[in-house]
């Protein structure tokens, strides 16, 4: 399997496309909400249809968050009231559109994976497959918001719990990774992917900062020095922030590089793969040998 062809990225979305998708749902944030199309109790569980269009019809979504890989909006109510919090989770390929004023497809904004599918070939035109649209949310000005989701593994449903997850990796003070991910014996990629530790490294991200760190995935994280861990935290916090600006962790230095006969873009030597923490792993022979 090519484990970065489009429409096929191992682990995406990650914490940059989530991001990217929060940024798109503040777009539909302080419009009155017409209706909701809540039809598919899988994607909506434990819902039954027309409960989340009960609880969030004539209201407003009026913030929206995120915590890793989980994204959820604030609402009030028709009177003004504080409604319930709407989860948003986007599974392993969906993707959040949205409308402008009276559905204009030439005012679309898309967040998500930037791999999938849905955008309109042409104005006006409507994308793919319209039984992908999970979960639609209408305005009153004509708008929508949409969770576009071939593989229907997304989620939308009311009240979704955060307190498991461990801090933002974006937002993690220096101090706090250092306590939080350089303790115990488990490989320091298994520690990085550990959601209750820190909260929206996914697989491809986690080798993209490793390798940026030139740190073996493989090390127990408890045997880090502190420079090393200072470093990691650097590459962490450099690899997020470049992903989410230019789209996604596809766009990571190393990701096109991770299947067989591929060379390390830094220094040349080969790329080797394995298995850590249960997940599929690719690192540089030299640079990050143990």
């Amino acid at each position: 399997m090519n484990e970065c062809a489009p429409g096929n990225v191992e682990g995406v979305p990650e914490l940059p496309e989530v991001e990217n998708a929060r940024q798109v749902v503040e777009k539909a944030l302080d419009r009155t909400i017409a209706g909701v199309d809540d039809r598919d109790e899988f994607v909506c569980r434990p819902h039954r249809p027309g409960e989340i269009h009960t609880a969030l019809k004539g209201g407003r979504l009026v913030a929206a968050h995120r915590r890793g890989k989980t994204m959820w909006c604030d609402t009030v109510t028709a009177d003004g009231g504080e409604g319930p919090r709407l989860g948003i989770h986007l599974g392993m390929g969906g993707r959040i559109f949205v409308t402008g004023p009276r559905g204009d497809a030439r005012s679309l904004y898309a967040g998500g994976d930037p791999h999938v599918g849905g955008m309109p070939r042409k104005a006006d035109e409507r994308p793919d497959k319209p039984e992908w649209d999970r979960v639609r949310i209408t305005f009153d000005d004509g708008g929508e918001l949409r969770l576009f989701d071939k593989r229907r593994l997304g989620r939308v449903h009311l009240e979704p719990d955060v307190d498991a997850l461990g801090p933002d990796a974006a937002e993690i003070s220096r101090d706090e990774f250092r306590a939080r991910v350089g303790r115990g014996t488990a490989p320091i990629k298994a520690r990085l992917l550990d959601q209750s530790v820190l909260a929206g490294v996914g697989n491809l991200l986690a080798d993209e900062t490793l390798w940026q760190a030139k740190l073996s995935p493989s090390r127990p994280a408890g045997e880090l020095s502190p420079s090393e861990l200072e470093r990691l935290y650097d590459a962490l916090r450099d690899a997020t922030r470049a992903a989410i600006a230019k789209g996604g962790v596809h766009t990571g230095d190393v990701i096109e590089h991770r299947k067989a006969d591929e060379t390390c873009p830094r220094c040349g030597a080969p790329m080797e793969r394995g298995t850590v923490g249960g997940r599929t792993t690719w690192w540089c022979t030299v640079e990050q040998s143990d």
